[in-house]
């Protein structure tokens, strides 16, 4: 008797990530010989540091090539809890045993969800936001509620918003700045506002701070330092953006010790310990502070040398609407009423990468058809190549 597949319960509804999706159709036209500009990526374009991938040839030549701890090595913990504790902690400073290291930010983001939600709980989702947010939520079995941004304030909800669009079975919140994919940030009264209300009502915050040292205006607020409890906040960080280490795939958490050891505990049983090599990389990142401040500083300056050449092209186009990105690599545009289209947003990706050779992420992926998201994460001159075909495409 044959075997027909049939998903199961828990991912019946999952979507494949849009943006990995772009991502592989612009490789494949690649291949296939075609010019095509990739402004749908998601990560620097930088190389690691090399004092970094120095630290992990050492690492391995020094035998550090075993299984670890799951919750990762105690040198590793300690070097993010320092870091964390540079900038104005609230409360007691954080400790190892609040840190839990995993495979990328996105694998503690999921852990997160799933320690923390369950059936019949209720998540709420400021949108536009990372299309994995939904999905992550939808696995960990609760529900995800949109809270639609005003575009008048960058896309960024306020906590009136998040306060009327909360039920009785309102259990926790998501919240991203440096945000991906608007390039919005937060300002230190909003996020005071949000994370006030989030502790006054019970509600778990799971921060996503990836994108937190990509700001170009003053610098973006960490949750630690506004939050007026840690008792209900869940920081996630990592090294992937910020250091140019997508690959090495490191991220963790900064939890109170009952989340964090339940963290540990699920993670026990699904991938164990991250990496030992990437562990070591990371913790050279973290420790030679000078030599890593150096390094980030000098991405950053090129991310906002990209930025200022983006939007001072988009400029040319007045009528060509977009949220003015304040951090992290992206620019989203808005395409509202482009051909007619019910989804403008993916029929105006799919014309601009046929047209005019320019692979970009449709809004449908991040709960806003109206809008697309292109990444300045590549040279300059590319960069600014490629949003001005996009304009030229959206006023032609």
């Amino acid at each position: 008797m044959s075997l027909v597949f049939q998903p199961s319960q828990n991912i019946v509804r999952l979507k494949e990530s849009a943006t990995l999706a772009v991502a592989a159709k612009a490789r494949a036209l690649k291949a296939a010989g075609k010019s095509i500009i990739d402004l749908g990526a998601g990560e620097p374009d930088f190389d690691t540091p090399v004092f970094i991938r120095e630290a992990a040839v050492e690492a391995m030549n020094a035998g550090h090539t075993h299984y670890t701890a799951t919750e990762g090595v105690l040198p590793l913990r300690e070097a993010i809890a320092a870091d964390a504790n540079r900038i104005q902690v609230q409360g007691t400073p954080v400790t190892p045993a609040e840190v839990v290291v995993s495979n990328g930010s996105k694998q503690s983001l999921y852990n997160a969800c799933v320690c923390c939600f369950g059936p019949g709980d209720e998540v709420l989702v400021p949108t536009p936001s990372w299309t994995s947010y939904y999905e992550m939520i939808e696995l960990a079995r609760a529900v995800s509620v949109p809270v639609f941004g005003d575009p008048a304030n960058s896309l960024k909800v306020t906590a009136d918003q998040l306060a009327a669009a909360a039920t009785p079975r309102t259990r926790g919140l998501m919240l991203n700045s440096p945000s991906n994919p608007t390039g919005a940030v937060y300002s230190r009264a909003e996020l005071t506002a949000i994370l006030t209300l989030a502790a006054e009502r019970g509600w778990w915050v799971i921060a996503d701070e990836i994108y937190l040292r990509i700001a170009y205006e003053g610098g973006a607020q960490s949750a630690l330092e506004v939050a007026p409890t840690r008792e209900n906040l869940i920081v996630i960080n990592g090294v992937a953006k910020a250091y140019a280490m997508t690959g090495w795939r490191i991220g963790w958490s900064i939890a109170p010790v009952a989340v964090s050891k339940a963290m540990t505990a699920f993670q026990s049983h699904t991938t164990s310990n991250p990496s030992s090599i990437s562990q070591y990389a990371t913790l050279a990142a973290l420790a030679r502070r000078d030599e890593a401040d150096a390094a980030v500083n000098t991405m950053v300056q090129a991310f906002r040398e990209r930025r200022d050449a983006v939007v001072s092209a988009l400029r040319a186009f007045p009528s060509v609407r977009y949220v003015h990105p304040a951090g992290a690599f992206y620019v989203y545009v808005n395409v509202e009423g482009f051909r007619g289209a019910d989804d403008p947003g993916a029929t105006f990706a799919a014309a601009v990468l046929e047209e005019h050779g320019v692979a970009v992420v449709p809004g449908s992926a991040f709960l806003t058809p109206g809008w697309i998201r292109a990444s300045y994460a590549t040279t300059q001159s590319v960069a600014v190549d490629g949003v001005t075909r996009i304009a030229r495409c959206l006023t032609q």
